[in-house]
């Protein structure tokens, strides 16, 4: 069959969902209400349904009264009981699937349970809606004329016990339908490659001479595959290698402190950025307009949602509140209950709403990922957004950065303390540094109030880390590619001093 008629076939049968979910977006709270009973009573006969005797739960003040809010470690004692091969734990139907992750900071690997409804009706909805979606604001794409190249895990498939585990980018390669292999590149066997360095080498080799229209793949790994190619074939930008690109399917971190480095190697106007938040844990919101930050949270794909105000989230009043209860802008952490058997489930990423009408949120950073030491309550979108503005201002780029308060001690003040790693460095550091720090308070009222005549915090600390800093002490962690990223924000400073003496060691 010839392409463009595929193409125009493939992009028919994805616009059909279309209807689907504007079903959600007129009835949003009521698909989120019959969802929850469903979920409920598919597992009344599980051990967890009958603990919390879901049988008789009709209500959701009765559940919540009922099942508490969990976190991995309050649940891990039943997903290792079904990793170890019993069944009817968590959900009703067999897991054999758990995705691996161990975060951004814990060494601990946890182990994420994936049943087939969840990644039938969640993980592999979300992709064909992220398509969807794409295609229907782009009536003209010739996107299944080529291929898709997707940069997932570096963790092969492994088992235990009958069970399987590993990355969640491999444990969906390894089940999805063989058509979808046709349209992305690399290989499979590239894609599950575990050695981080092979398998970039081996990605180069296999996608270089494809006719590659999208990407798909977190935006600093991805960037670091880009420049790679670059300088492999010798070429100023990526359309000189593939000249039908399109779009770049985006997710994991924020896309703001890359932006302007994309936009010199896709120098296209019209070239398209989608952003997608996913986890092990389920496939959560998509962009659905071209040109926005928002994202369309999913309300049918099997996930219940509750969500902690972040005012009240470290305190004795901590209480989480339904879809309809929400509020505009405001930090809420999520809280889920999955047709894979998370029962209010902490994810520990935070959100806040942009929009009531649809549902739409932006990511706002980590349940364990800010810094609130001096009352200034700073979120990572806050300084991703200030670091973004600043390279502008100051025509530099970065590859990462992270930041830890610097306590009050005796009689000094206290500060934040930053660790970056530029890709073109400032011309004037100490210009960079006040800038940086006037940009965050623009955006932060609360840090802006801690910083008023350093009245209660001095102006930041800026570290300018050598060339792969950052790589080295992920390479060391053993964490390199796929999901795994630096911790941009911490009430403690264990990640940067461990950056700071690694800085120390290989500049004797």
């Amino acid at each position: 069959m010839p392409l463009p008629i595929i193409n125009s076939i493939a992009s028919w049968v994805l616009k059909q969902r279309i209807h689907q979910i504007e079903l959600f977006l007129k009835y949003p709270n009521e698909v989120q209400e019959e969802l929850l009973m469903n979920l409920i009573r598919s597992s009344e006969n599980t051990v967890i349904g009958k603990n919390y005797d879901f049988d008789s739960i009709k209500s959701y003040q009765t559940f919540t009264d009922r099942v508490p809010i969990s976190t991995y470690e309050d649940l891990e004692p039943l997903i290792e009981q079904t990793r170890k091969g019993e069944q009817n734990i968590l959900w009703s139907t067999p897991i054999k699937w758990f995705a691996k992750s161990s975060g951004t900071t814990n060494a601990k690997s946890k182990f994420i349970p994936v049943s087939n409804e969840a990644l039938e009706d969640c993980h592999y909805k979300g992709s064909k809606d992220l398509l969807c979606m794409y295609l229907n604001n782009n009536e003209n794409s010739e996107l299944f004329l080529g291929k898709s190249l997707r940069l997932g895990g570096s963790s092969q498939i492994y088992e235990n016990n009958n069970s399987f585990f590993g990355d969640l980018s491999a444990i969906l390669i390894e089940n999805m339908p063989i058509w979808a292999e046709f349209s992305s590149t690399p290989s499979n066997r590239v894609s599950l490659m575990s050695e981080w360095e092979s398998k970039i080498a081996a990605i180069i080799n296999e996608t270089k001479n494809e006719n590659v229209t999208s990407f798909a793949g977190v935006p600093s790994w991805m960037l670091v595959l880009m420049n790679k190619i670059l300088e492999e074939t010798g070429d100023e930008d990526l359309f000189e290698i593939w000249p039908n690109l399109e779009v770049y399917f985006h997710g994991g971190v924020s896309f703001d402190p890359y932006r302007d480095q994309y936009k010199k190697i896709l120098p296209n106007s019209d070239f398209k950025y989608y952003e997608i938040y996913n986890a092990s844990e389920g496939f959560f919101a998509i962009q659905d307009l071209n040109n926005s930050s928002d994202l369309l949270l999913m309300l049918d794909y099997g996930i219940f949602y509750e969500f902690i105000p972040m005012d009240v989230f470290d305190t004795p009043n901590k209480k989480a509140i339904r879809l309809s209860d929400v509020e505009l802008h405001k930090n809420y952490a999520i809280v889920i209950t999955t047709n894979g058997g998370l029962w209010r489930y902490l994810v520990g990423d935070t959100v806040r709403f942009t929009s009531l009408n649809p549902y739409k949120i932006r990511v706002t950073g980590r349940t364990k990922h800010h810094i609130n030491v001096f009352g200034e309550e700073l979120m990572v979108e806050n300084t991703d957004r200030a670091i973004a503005k600043t390279c502008q201002m100051t025509q530099t780029e970065i590859v990462d950065y992270t930041v830890a308060p610097i306590f009050m001690k005796d009689k000094n003040k206290g500060s934040h303390e930053w660790m970056i790693e530029f890709k073109k460095n400032p011309d004037n550091p100490v210009a960079f540094q006040k800038i940086l720090d006037e940009n965050l308070q623009s955006l932060n009222s609360d840090y802006e109030a801690k910083r008023y005549n350093n009245m209660t915090l001095n102006p930041l600390v800026l570290n300018i880390a050598r060339p792969n800093l950052f790589y080295d002490w992920l390479k060391q962690q053993d964490k390199l590619g796929g999901q795994h990223k630096i911790p941009r924000l911490s009430n403690q400073r264990d990640y940067l001093e461990q950056l700071k003496q690694m800085q120390l060691i290989l500049n004797r």
